[in-house]
């Protein structure tokens, strides 16, 4: 389960060091794809904001329920919260660019920049604090209860898979000569 969410957030990084670039590019007032930023956002939305974070607060609090000794703090479920409004707030300007409403670069280059800053902040804070936390405190058995119990959360990555999802095409297509 552990291994599934550094993996989430190793696609999560590349996509948000597109979406930096995109901000970059905003900032020095060049032209970018915002069907390929909508987009992104629409993936972490659809994904992150509907699997991955849901899975982390159910291990969060089967880790609470299971070590009540310990006092984590309520930070997780906060800032997943504060990741949905932003991101929410950041779909809605890239929507009115996009039925062509006038919305001045700088206010989506800082939308872009403090909505990258804070997803990279909180993938930091898992990463380095809560994550080792889960790892060092939790047996295989109650690992195996936290993987039946997310079961229902968990989707197939409509990005990162290799199913034959047509969802994010064009998202797929970039990232593939991106790598190239």
């Amino acid at each position: 389960m552990l291994a599934r969410l550094h993996n989430d957030h190793k696609h999560i990084a590349i996509l948000l060091n597109i979406l930096k670039n995109k901000q970059q590019k905003l900032q020095n007032g060049e032209a970018v794809n915002f069907n390929l930023i909508r987009d992104i956002v629409e993936y972490m939305q659809s994904y992150a904001e509907h699997s991955h974070h849901p899975v982390e607060d159910l291990i969060n609090e089967f880790y609470i329920q299971t070590h009540p000794q310990e006092a984590l703090e309520k930070q997780l479920g906060e800032e997943h919260h504060s990741l949905i409004e932003s991101s929410t707030n950041l779909m809605s300007t890239l929507n009115l660019i996009l039925s062509d409403v006038p919305v001045q670069n700088e206010t989506l280059s800082q939308a872009l920049k403090e909505y990258v800053e804070a997803q990279r902040n909180h993938m930091m804070y898992e990463e380095a604090k809560l994550f080792p936390i889960w790892e060092a405190g939790m047996t295989e058995a109650q690992w195996q209860e936290v993987a039946d119990r997310c079961k229902e959360k968990l989707i197939s990555d409509p990005l990162f898979s290799d199913d034959d999802n047509l969802l994010f095409e064009e998202l797929k297509e970039y990232l593939v000569k991106a790598e190239e």
